[in-house]
């Protein structure tokens, strides 16, 4: 089940980047780009808190 949470937070963070790739690669507007990446740096985070509770629940 703690497994599942972390594929979640991956997928989330690897839909995010290869928008903001897609909208840059395409041309869009760069306010759309900035804010994909900002998302992207903030799910980061989400995804190493997951990993880490993960492995410390995991560890008991």
């Amino acid at each position: 089940m703690e497994t599942a949470f972390v594929v979640v937070a991956l997928a989330a963070v690897a839909v995010v980047l290869v928008m903001g790739l897609w909208n840059m690669m395409r041309g869009g507007s760069p306010v759309r780009s900035q804010n994909l990446m900002r998302w992207r740096v903030l799910l980061q985070a989400v995804a190493i808190g997951v990993i880490m509770i993960t492995l410390w629940a995991l560890g008991r």
